[in-house]
């Protein structure tokens, strides 16, 4: 891993908010990930189970994590089990974690190897009455590789088919909206990376540069802060690219008098920031692009401002279109008859035309973080807000993009000190292009 190492208490923090939402007599189940084949004898890069680690803080393939609170065995109320290493899988893939080592990451005492699993599954089985297995049932989520829960799930039901069988999504989806202070860290780390990118890439935007070499550049700064690189797939799309929303090919030249939109974010720790920009390529926004940019400024303020405790995602997201309608008239790029004409259409009302997605989203482990849509904001969500105007006609889009803690005093912006304001950033940029 290239982050420093987290303390062990958030994960056992984690683990007992966990075992308080079982029921009695409960065995909960975490798989990590597959490592995922490309062709040949190739594989992607290895990207943890994001609940695995959220309960563990172990990155290792393999992994397998047992929680069993009402165990009558009190070594068994926990258990780690890992991939045993040998002579040659050092050689060939390098240090696998001790069992030493994997306590004092994640705080569990009882470190067991994977072939012990079996045997001693079998016997907690005999013990317990619920068994918590999990799945991904996020939103967006559309599966279609078989996992490594889904295999164990269906053999663990045909082994043992008369179990009391229950999701651990929900309880995730509960736990994991609220960030505690050291998951809190974490994102702020990853959103301070971001910033240097950030800056960095301001001194290098210019006419004739290819979008690939600006992606380049804020790969260089986020691994070089020991991030593993981007926490998505980055966006760098220059002129009508930017209104592609998401748009991934990052291949063309930018020209002047084209505004970039930069949607990025470094990840750290395996927790994610979610940032936006737009750039002008030659340094200064004409009139109309500093009109728009400062219209979508302005509703992400006002936006901000409504994610506060007690509000709920519908309700946010109507307030923050009757925003942008409202700036939308003003850039002269709807009418109050279109307004009035689509005023009950709730599923498409006018301004959608020009701004089509919504303007917040959980963040932490995952990008689009879980979260349920109808639970109200409290205190510990983090969210991302992220108004834009996209007017393909001129070749124009405009999104920008802060991550937002919601506090029992307010908010606290996790991206406060990047360059928002259009005069900053044209300042910042026409310094280091009379430096060059």
């Amino acid at each position: 891993m290239k982050y420093h190492p987290i303390p062990k208490a958030l994960f056992e923090h984690n683990r007992q908010n966990l075992a308080k939402l079982l029921k009695p007599k409960s065995l909960a189940v975490f798989n990590a990930n597959d490592i995922m084949p490309t062709n040949a004898d190739g594989t992607m890069p290895f990207r943890q189970n994001n609940d695995l680690f959220y309960l563990s803080g172990v990155d290792q393939e393999e992994s397998i994590l047992l929680i069993f609170p009402d165990c009558q065995e009190e070594r068994h109320r926990e258990i780690l089990f890992l991939r045993e290493t040998n002579e040659h899988i050092a050689i060939w893939e390098g240090h696998k974690l001790t069992k030493e080592e994997a306590t004092e990451r994640s705080g569990i005492a009882t470190v067991m190897w994977l072939s012990s699993f079996p045997t001693l599954f079998n016997t907690l089985m005999t013990e317990c009455e619920h068994v918590y297995l999990n799945t991904n049932e996020h939103i967006r989520a559309v599966v279609e590789v078989e996992t490594r829960d889904a295999r164990f799930i269906r053999d663990c039901r045909q082994r043992y088919p008369l179990h009391k069988y229950e999701r651990l999504a929900p309880l995730m989806q509960q736990l994991r909206a609220i960030k505690s202070d050291g998951e809190v860290s974490l994102i702020q780390t990853a959103c301070d990376i971001t910033e240097k990118g950030f800056r960095r890439v301001l001194g290098f935007v210019k006419p004739g540069v290819t979008e690939f070499e600006i992606e380049a550049e804020f790969a260089h700064e986020f691994i070089r802060n020991r991030s593993k690189g981007f926490a998505y797939t980055p966006i760098i799309a220059s002129g009508f690219n930017a209104c592609v929303l998401h748009y991934i090919e990052n291949n063309a030249v930018c020209k002047d008098g084209e505004v970039i939109l930069m949607d990025v974010g470094a990840e750290y720790a395996n927790y994610n920031a979610d940032m936006t920009r737009a750039v002008p390529v030659s340094g200064k926004f004409t009139p109309r692009q500093r009109a728009v940019y400062d219209a979508v400024l302005r509703v992400m303020r006002g936006a901000i401002g409504m994610l506060q405790v007690g509000n709920r995602i519908k309700e946010y997201h109507e307030k923050v279109g009757e925003l942008m309608t409202d700036e939308l008239l003003r850039l002269g790029l709807l009418t109050e008859a279109e307004v009035k004409a689509k005023a009950d259409d709730k599923d498409n009302p006018a301004y959608k035309k020009y701004f089509m997605h919504g303007t917040s989203h959980h963040l932490g482990l995952d990008v689009h973080d879980l979260g349920d849509r109808h639970r109200v904001f409290e205190p510990g969500m983090v969210f991302t807000c992220e108004p834009g105007i996209y007017i393909r006609e001129e070749n124009l889009g405009i999104r920008l993009e802060n991550d937002i803690l919601i506090t029992n005093t307010g908010n606290f912006d996790l991206m406060r000190n990047i360059p928002i304001e259009a005069d900053e950033i044209e300042d910042l940029m026409q310094r280091k292009l009379s430096v060059a």
